[in-house]
């Protein structure tokens, strides 16, 4: 029996592993190996490591973490998992089944990139989501916004007033939203709304191509693609969902599901707009979740519970 199982190999995940590991419990964390971020060569705004690579960071923190003998972790995929008398039964590919006192599910998002050709393959590298993560190494170029919906059109006025004079939306096929339309104009931003069949090059000289076979040539482009969890498993558990498909948390990182909780950008608080996809958020989220489930557990373990 673990302490706890951490489901996620990311910041959160690591970090709430390393936090649990000091406090000496028993922790197993499960990493399928496919973080969100993989694409990208550098993260920003975790003071000390600006500019650090992702895969090194990641790298770093598992060989922290086995300084720890009670942490173990495992590459792997876990396939299901259910409340069992005193916790909960983990069973990950291949039958391997595992029992935890407490869970943290930190398996992070996936981006759903629009379907054109070449955008996914340069998702961070030359094609961005998040102008706080990428914003400053795109000041002063020639930029794209790409996406039809209105908090994608609206990232353009945002990237206008802080990076660039040179903006452009491309609304791939669709009708600027009304509520942008005025606001675009006002701002002199420009828009085309002719399908884009292809996104050519790399950050520097990036290409679209549009099915009348115009080409936009940019230096870069920004893309807020929506998202959707990595793993069913909150679903799975019964934990609430957010309308927008996040695990929902409260301030102590616990989900609806008693001894199930949620860490990094697969969850967030009701009272916020979005879930922070920074990668300095995820280590904190992770934080605190095993800060307040170690405590649960020391709880429990005194009889201080209820």
């Amino acid at each position: 029996m673990y302490d706890v199982i951490v489901v996620g190999g990311g910041p959160a995940g690591l970090n709430a592993a390393l936090v649990s590991g000091r406090q000496r419990r028993r922790v197993l964390v499960v990493d399928s190996g496919n973080p969100r971020n993989a694409p990208a060569s550098e993260m920003h705004m975790f003071l000390s490591r600006d500019g650090f690579s992702p895969a090194e960071l990641r790298k770093v923190g598992r060989e922290e973490l086995s300084g720890y003998p009670s942490v173990e972790l495992r590459v792997g995929q876990v396939d299901s998992v259910a409340p069992a008398e005193g916790g909960f039964t983990v069973v990950l590919a291949g039958d391997e089944t595992h029992r935890a006192r407490k869970l943290v599910l930190a398996t992070g998002q996936v981006d759903l990139t629009d379907a054109v050709d070449g955008l996914a393959a340069r998702f961070g590298r030359g094609v961005f989501h998040c102008p706080f993560c990428h914003g400053y190494e795109t000041r002063g170029m020639t930029l794209a916004v790409l996406g039809h919906e209105l908090p994608q059109v609206m990232q353009a006025l945002y990237v206008a007033d802080r990076f660039s004079d040179d903006v452009i939306v491309c609304t791939n096929g669709h009708p600027v939203p009304e509520p942008a339309v005025s606001r675009l104009a006002t701002a002199g931003i420009p828009v085309r709304e002719e399908p884009v069949i292809r996104i050519d090059g790399q950050e520097g000289d990036m290409r679209l191509v549009f099915a009348d076979g115009t080409v936009l040539e940019r230096q870069a482009v920004y893309h807020r693609a929506p998202t959707r969890q990595h793993s069913a498993l909150a679903e799975q558990l019964g934990c609430e969902l957010l309308p927008d498909g996040c695990v929902r948390v409260d301030e102590f990182q616990r989900t609806s599901v008693p001894g199930v909780y949620a860490a990094g950008d697969t969850a967030r608080l009701a009272a916020l707009p979005d879930a922070l996809t920074f990668v300095i958020t995820g280590a904190a989220d992770g934080a605190r979740a095993a800060v307040w489930l170690d405590q649960e557990l020391f709880r429990e373990d005194v009889g201080l519970t209820g």
